[in-house]
C-alpha cells in the first residue's frame, strides 16, 4: 500500500493518512434521500467516491464502502401520500432507479447500503 496524505480541515494542513486497521479503510458516505430521481449533484457524489475507492484499491488498500440511504423523512412521506402509495413502494422504486443511474455512470455499488429505517 502506498502511503498518502489528506487535507485535515480541523488541523488546516495536510497529514499522512493512518488507518485504524493496517491495510484497511472503512469509508462511510452519506447517500441519497430517495423520494425522486437522482440529479447531477447525486451523480457527482457517486462518481467522486467511486474514483476515490477505485484509486485506494489500486494502491493495494482493502476498502469497505458503505453508503447509507435515507428512506424515511418528511419529503418521502409527503411524496408517497401525493402518489397514493406506501413509503416502501416509493423508496424501493427510487432506490432501484438510483442503482441503475450508478450503473449507467459506470460506478461500483457500495459494499453495503443500510437504510435509515
Amino acid at each position: 500500500m502506498q502511503p498518502f496524505v489528506l487535507y485535515n480541515s480541523e488541523q488546516r494542513k495536510k497529514v499522512e493518512f493512518v488507518p485504524r486497521v493496517e491495510g484497511h479503510i472503512d469509508m462511510y458516505v452519506c447517500g441519497m434521500t430517495v423520494y425522486d430521481y437522482c440529479h447531477i449533484g447525486h451523480a457527482r457524489v457517486m462518481v467522486a467516491f467511486d474514483y476515490i475507492i477505485r484509486f485506494l484499491r489500486s494502491q493495494g488498500w482493502s476498502v469497505k464502502y458503505v453508503r447509507n440511504i435515507t428512506d424515511i423523512d418528511d419529503k418521502i412521506i409527503k411524496r408517497a401520500n401525493e402518489n397514493g402509495e406506501s413509503i416502501t413502494q416509493l423508496t424501493d422504486r427510487f432506490i432501484q432507479a438510483m442503482n441503475e443511474d450508478a450503473e449507467n455512470l459506470g460506478c461500483l455499488l457500495p459494499d453495503e447500503a443500510p437504510r435509515a429505517t
